[in-house]
């Protein structure tokens, strides 16, 4: 097939030709995806070099593993950027030589490494990310699953909906609901 005729297939139909090592495939699934692999581990590790070691690293996995991708289990975007998201918590947990919990995005982490400055704006940040995950936590389970794939998972609605085999419009309602009551818990806290 052309690279013209590789574009226009959709995900779920160009893994296959992935999966049999056609590096024009691969290369129109790097192009799809590499953008928004990125953009996940650079926010889960928060460096440049690393985001790309980590985007790197997980992508050349899927190739040399055949993209064992399976069509019921999700989107391809989800279970790429799940890939993603798995090695950019293993390089974390390898740096910091231990094995912190990294729920909702790794803030534990964040708090265990010391600021080199303890200044009034890095106390407050601090607070208010302490105040925003108990907000989190107090919401019903089907809530704050959605907002924490949305916010620290990095996945669209739609994939949302995908992942949990919900209506669209069931995971949009259980996010505004969620983000409703956050607004209203931190107001009366602030």
């Amino acid at each position: 097939m052309t690279r013209a005729e590789l574009q226009r297939l959709a995900d779920e139909d160009l893994m296959p030709l992935v999966a049999r090592e056609d590096p024009l495939a691969f290369e129109v699934f790097y192009d799809r995806h590499s953008g928004a692999a990125y953009s996940l581990a650079y926010r889960i590790v928060g460096s440049r070099t690393a985001a790309e070691d980590v985007t790197q690293e997980a992508l050349l996995s899927i190739w040399r593993s055949g993209a064992r991708y399976d069509r019921a289990r999700g989107s391809v975007r989800a279970w790429t950027l799940g890939i993603v998201r798995n090695r950019a918590i293993d390089l974390l947990r390898k740096e910091s030589g231990r094995s912190p919990k990294l729920a909702a995005g790794g803030e534990e982490l964040i708090e265990r490494s010391p600021a080199e400055e303890l200044t009034d704006t890095e106390a407050l940040r601090r607070e208010t990310a302490r105040e925003v995950r108990g907000a989190i936590k107090d919401l019903p389970d089907e809530q704050s699953r959605v907002i924490q794939l949305a916010y620290f998972g990095g996945f669209s609605h739609s994939e949302i909906a995908e992942m949990l085999n919900e209506p669209l419009g069931t995971v949009k309602g259980r996010m505004r609901l969620g983000m409703d009551k956050i607004r209203a818990t931190l107001a009366e806290a602030w």
